[in-house]
């Protein structure tokens, strides 16, 4: 039975390999065009500062859950502060976003219940609504009148439409201010994973839904923090009920040991930066309208406007490979992005802005991209 495990293992690794699918992993080098460090925050030095003072004062782990021996003041403290960043009542921190989403999915989506999933949505959010139990509609991506068709066919009691704010992939945003009049009017629970938003967008950085003002049509939101914050985990946000609703049924909550308790102390500090510098965001919105203008110029298939995450459509999973090669050779550490994680024959590069940059460096970045791809540079 074992080489018959091996054998079929090997086959497996062959068919990806074959396909141009092989994944590698790659240490961090040249300036970073990859990573959704978007504001800078992971190597902050208030962040390091306040983390490692946790670690003395507070240990390195937990020790157990948080419904055993792993519940700390400082989770309770940083969770009270995250709702009423987001202006919600509560919030419950997860070790992670894919957790956070298992967690709400599997337990929100009831057998009888009808659930609505972008099509373009996060593998997160897929994986949490095949735990669920719940009917399940994938409506073509952003399609607003698609979507309240569909709302207005389902003769469930309880509805749940399920989307990211930001996508992680396309850089795009959903229309969530057009999906809020289908959704009062059917009734239906709108759940919004903000991962590429929250700290970026809105008057306090709180995210999309606070930009767009539809707070009230959302039940509840997922907002990882190793993406603009910098740290790690994921807060879930909405109702009180709701929440403990979470801490009683939630398995990845319930059966997973909690976060090192020095996690907290680096999340209040990134929160202090997010808070007081809204500086960071708005320049990390400034340089992708600029780097966008370039690209745009340069006849690539990239809108002006857009999100601080820029897809470069190349296809084919070979070329799409080779361009980021050749961008790595020349100090851009820029990833490929292909099928599975992309639909098939639209292999990717995936760019991503952060604070960090200056519009020379994404000057020679796009002459550098454009020669990489056979066009001409501006």
């Amino acid at each position: 039975m074992k080489g018959m495990v091996a054998t079929r293992i090997s086959q497996r690794l062959h068919e990806i390999e074959a396909a141009g699918q092989l994944r590698q992993l790659y240490l961090p080098a040249g300036i970073d065009l990859s990573s959704n460090d978007y504001l800078g925050l992971a190597h902050h030095p208030l962040l390091k500062k306040r983390m490692a003072e946790a670690i003395w004062r507070d240990g390195c782990g937990s020790t157990g859950s948080r419904l055993l021996r792993g519940q700390r003041d400082c989770f309770s403290r940083i969770e009270r502060r995250f709702a009423k960043f987001k202006g919600t009542e509560a919030a419950l921190y997860f070790g992670s976003g894919y957790a956070a989403n298992l967690a709400v999915l599997s337990s929100f989506l009831e057998s009888g219940d009808h659930a609505f999933s972008d099509s373009l949505n996060h593998a997160s959010l897929i994986d949490g609504m095949r735990l669920g139990k719940a009917i399940k509609t994938v409506f073509p991506h952003g399609d607003t009148q698609a979507l309240a068709h569909a709302l207005d066919s389902s003769r469930a009691d309880l509805r749940f439409v399920v989307t990211e704010s930001v996508f992680s992939v396309d850089g795009d945003f959903a229309p969530l201010r057009n999906y809020a009049s289908p959704i009062r009017e059917s009734g239906a629970a709108l759940i919004v994973d903000e991962a590429h938003a929250v700290g970026i967008y809105g008057e306090h950085g709180s995210g999309l839904v606070e930009a767009l003002g539809i707070s009230d049509a959302v039940f509840l939101s997922v907002n990882p923090m190793g993406k603009a914050f910098g740290v790690s985990g994921a807060f879930v946000c909405g109702p009180a009920q709701a929440i403990e609703y979470l801490i009683q049924r939630a398995r990845p909550f319930v059966f997973s040991t909690a976060p090192p308790p020095a996690v907290a102390a680096a999340l209040d500090a990134a929160l202090d930066l997010i808070e007081d510098q809204p500086e960071r965001r708005a320049r990390v919105l400034t340089l992708a309208r600029f780097l966008r203008g370039l690209l745009a110029g340069m006849g690539f298939a990239v809108s002006c406007e857009g999100s601080h995450i820029i897809p470069i459509v190349i296809g084919d999973n070979q070329t799409a490979v080779a361009a980021a090669a050749t961008l790595q050779r020349a100090g851009f550490d820029v990833r490929a992005i292909r099928p599975p994680t992309v639909p098939q024959g639209t292999a990717r590069l995936r760019v991503s802005v952060n604070a960090g940059l200056d519009e020379a460096t994404l000057h020679r970045f796009a002459c550098e991209l454009a020669a990489a791809l056979g066009k001409p540079a501006a």
